[in-house]
């Protein structure tokens, strides 16, 4: 299984973007998935994470601005960001936790599977 992140680039401050999470396998395999951000210098910081496709909860560093979404029918997972901010140039990334791994999303090193990050810069 791949996770594959997709629609990053730069924007000026204000604007929107949705990022994407092509998933190169069994979406339904996963109990939960999530994002996370990374800016340069810095720990990993959560995002967004969902619970079975429904069940939402949304990190302090967006919440109010962000919404995760899961599509099964076309496995991928997606964050619409809203009101971006300079200080939310970092980089992305998309993971998850497959079914029976003992993975539960409770913190960004709580994942099996993470993928290669996309970049977002605000300016």
């Amino acid at each position: 299984v791949q996770l594959v992140e997709s629609g990053g680039g730069s924007v000026q401050a204000g604007e929107s973007l949705t990022l994407s999470c092509a998933v190169f396998g069994d979406i339904s395999a996963f109990y939960c998935m999530g994002w996370f951000r990374q800016v340069q210098g810095k720990e990993h910081e959560g995002v967004a994470r969902i619970w079975t496709g429904t069940n939402t909860r949304y990190d302090d560093s967006m919440r109010g601005r962000s919404t995760i979404s899961q599509d099964n029918a076309k496995n991928t997972l997606d964050l619409q960001i809203n009101d971006l901010k300079p200080e939310d140039t970092a980089i992305y990334y998309c993971a998850a936790a497959r079914r029976g791994s003992g993975r539960t999303c409770s913190d960004t090193d709580d994942y099996d599977l993470t993928g290669q990050g996309t970049q977002v810069t605000v300016s």
